[in-house]
């Protein structure tokens, strides 16, 4: 028992880590890989994963790219389920002639929609603070058996060094910044919001927000988990930690909240203009589509005891709104 324990809390503490296994039925894991350009001018999502269910079980990568914020551009790259590898300890997971790990990423899809190849090295890996009882982002939750769908952070912020071509056209990325985290379960939550962004005014500053309605037995709960690192400092607000969502407004491509934990209150103004379909998954297929873009901005202020301490603005930022 203890050896089936310790491995399962190692998995729980390494988020990147294959969770699964590949003889699961209706499940699916998938890897968030946001890369954006120094300069800004092209941002790039990669989402390899695995879908396992009776009808079509597969191994993909989806490719979602922003370039000179005009042309928003999705793909989603089917591979056969024993093209997926993934090792651990160091992590890798390869599909075909591409490579994925905790300090880059190696790409080579050509597709007749989209072309893309290179190599990133990515340094300066900001995890996020955990403990004993809260080993994930999710805090206790990561404990439970029977979420439908776990989340973790693998990297808040980190510096990027390499070139991708883009359909023919070299992009370097050296100096520019990325974003790590992943998903993985039966299905992702029937109505949630999430977004991401570290590039605000304040460089060390980078910021995770999801809520979402989480099936818990034979109930339903608002499940609540924010990041904001603020030069090294972590400000942590989940429903784990007693956090409230103490007012809302949520549109087709904006959200307002309004989030008290203590003598802390944050204000989270979010809106996109852009979104593009990707697909995401069901009882482990990748059937349902929700719509995300990746040049957002995440409008932020803290407050202490009614003072405010911090206030920034976020761009580039990536924006999923799901309701029904």
């Amino acid at each position: 028992i203890n050896q089936k324990f310790e491995n399962m809390l190692r998995k729980i503490k390494n988020p990147i880590l294959f969770q699964g296994n590949l003889k699961k039925k209706n499940y699916f894991e998938g890897w968030y890989y946001k890369m954006v350009s120094a300069d800004g001018s092209c941002s790039v999502a990669l989402i390899p994963g695995i879908s396992l269910n009776e009808q079509h079980s597969h191994a993909f990568i989806q490719v979602f790219v922003t370039y000179a914020n005009v042309d928003l551009k999705t793909i989603y790259v089917e591979y056969n389920k024993s093209d997926f590898e993934a090792s651990d300890f160091p992590f890798e997971l390869c599909i075909q002639k591409n490579t994925f790990t905790e300090y880059g990423v190696e790409v080579s899809i050509e597709n007749k929609d989209l072309n893309i190849q290179g190599k990133l090295k990515f340094s300066g890996i900001t995890k996020i603070e955990t403990s004993l009882l809260s080993p994930s982002i999710m805090g206790y939750f990561s404990f439970f058996t029977f979420m439908e769908c776990y989340h973790g952070v693998v990297s808040m912020s980190h510096t990027l060094v390499g070139n991708l071509t883009i359909d023919g056209k070299p992009v370097d990325f050296s100096g520019g910044k990325g974003y790590i985290e992943k998903d993985w379960g039966k299905s992702f939550p029937r109505e949630y919001v999430w977004m991401q962004s570290n590039h605000f005014k304040n460089t060390e500053t980078s910021f995770m927000f999801s809520e979402a309605i989480i099936p818990f037995k034979a109930f339903h709960f608002n499940g609540l988990i924010i990041c904001l690192i603020v030069n090294g400092k972590e400000y942590r607000f989940a429903t784990y930690n007693g956090s409230k969502v103490t007012a809302k407004e949520i549109k087709i491509n904006s959200v307002n909240y309004e989030i008290k934990k203590g003598k802390l209150k944050l204000i989270v103004f979010a809106l996109n203009e852009k979104t593009i379909s990707l697909s995401s998954p069901k009882n482990g297929a990748m059937i349902q589509s929700i719509k995300e873009g990746l040049s957002g901005i995440i409008k932020l202020q803290l407050y202490e005891n009614d003072n405010l301490i911090y206030e920034d603005t976020g761009t580039h930022a990536g924006l999923e709104i799901m309701m029904h």
